[in-house]
């Protein structure tokens, strides 16, 4: 008896471990397939982010595009709009604004990185700072008000020549016992 009980113990034991190999096997396949599927997942939200940004003309019902400048402590808010190249800041012709023509080229910069000199006409107010500073935010603000008006054309020599980072530095503050900041 004891061996009839063993030999059916056996078989017992070799269908559950058939049985359970064969789960085995199909669990293993489900877990293998759920990981292929997040591996697939994966990818696509990593080509969805992959693709870059669709960039629309920000541009008002005057058909102006707008772009704030800073640089330093000089803040310009600017207007491009086509016509004949004209600029003007705080309501005066730029040649007789700006003095020293280092100083109108960096005003121009971004147009001639461009091509776009006699394209647009540009309105600047400006505050703060000095005359170069302000030169520097009149600058960064028509290479905004330009990426504004076309981002698909404009943007990438703008980004490449660096006009639509604004410049961080500023004057550092003088500090006790010396006579300036260092």
């Amino acid at each position: 008896q004891e061996s009839e009980l063993m030999t059916m113990d056996e078989d017992d034991l070799e269908e559950d471990s058939k049985k359970t190999w064969q789960e085995e096997e199909m669990e293993l396949a489900e877990q293998v397939k759920a990981l292929q599927d997040d591996d697939d997942e994966q990818k696509k939200r990593w080509l969805e982010n992959a693709k870059p940004p669709v960039r629309a003309p920000v541009i008002d019902e005057r058909g102006r595009a707008y772009g704030r400048g800073g640089r330093k402590t000089a803040s310009a808010r600017v207007w491009i709009q086509p016509g004949f190249g004209h600029v003007v800041v705080n309501h005066q012709d730029f040649c007789d604004y700006f003095d020293r023509t280092s100083d109108r080229e960096l005003v121009l910069a971004p147009l001639a990185a461009t091509a776009t000199c006699g394209k647009f006409d540009v309105t600047a107010m400006v505050t703060g700072g000095g005359l170069t500073g302000q030169a520097g935010a009149i600058r960064h603000g028509v290479a905004r008000a330009l990426n504004h008006y076309n981002p698909d054309v404009y943007r990438p020599p703008l980004k490449r020549l660096g006009y639509l980072t604004r410049d961080p530095r500023k004057v550092e503050r003088k500090k006790v016992g010396h006579l300036k900041a260092r």
